[in-house]
């Protein structure tokens, strides 16, 4: 199956947003109030094609964005997608967040969807095992950019998850690079996709307190 073909996880946007009154530039920490109210929506969400979404700038595509850190040094995990990995639109970019698109769960709830998402995608990019991930991503907050063409059409709900970084493999090395660095020097980054630019401001503060 072509992943334009994958059926995927979205939220009307006039809900999401509650046309608009709810928008929000940026990162979105889970302590702002807009974040209960546009989290509340994802409860009407629709499974649609992945193709027929990527320009449909009517609906956001759910995506999971996990910052991953290392429990022992507390550095943050900084990774490059070459040419050949995922979004085409971000190759070359450095990122901090581990993600992807969502996918329905039978039985499951929508909360319980978005981290099991996450959890797979840990485990399919850098080795992470599902059962740790499901026990250790936390959800840290919202991230929401209509000023590129990638933004317009999804929106991030971004977790922490402190691992051990010698579990860390990268299981695909021909359309992934990682590194481990300081928060310090993760803000000094100059070649962000625009989400991970987003979370510079917390790669002190929240980033190096993750309970």
């Amino acid at each position: 199956m072509s992943k334009w073909d994958e059926q995927i996880l979205v939220v009307n946007r006039k809900d999401l947003f509650n046309n608009e009154e709810n928008h929000f530039y940026g990162f979105l920490p889970r302590e702002d109030e807009k974040v209960k109210k546009i989290v509340d929506t994802f409860t009407s969400y629709e499974v649609k094609r992945r193709g027929d979404m990527e320009e449909d700038n009517s609906y956001k595509q759910l995506i999971g964005y996990a910052v991953i850190k290392d429990r022992n040094t507390k550095e943050i995990l900084v990774y490059k997608r070459l040419v050949g990995g995922g979004e085409a639109r971000l190759h070359g970019k450095a990122s901090v967040g581990i993600g992807g698109h969502m996918n329905e769960v039978e039985g499951k709830t929508i909360y319980e969807m978005l981290k099991i998402n996450a959890a797979r995608e840990l485990f399919e990019e850098v080795g992470v095992s599902e059962e740790y991930a499901l026990e250790n991503l936390h959800f840290i907050g919202l991230i929401n950019d209509d000023k590129t063409e990638v933004g317009q059409v999804h929106i991030g709900v971004v977790y922490e998850c402190e691992v051990d970084k010698s579990n860390v493999v990268v299981r695909e090395d021909d359309t992934l690079e990682i590194k481990w660095t300081t928060g310090d020097n993760a803000r000094k980054e100059e070649n962000y996709e625009s989400w991970s630019d987003f979370l510079k401001p917390i790669m002190y503060i929240r980033l190096d307190f993750i309970n």
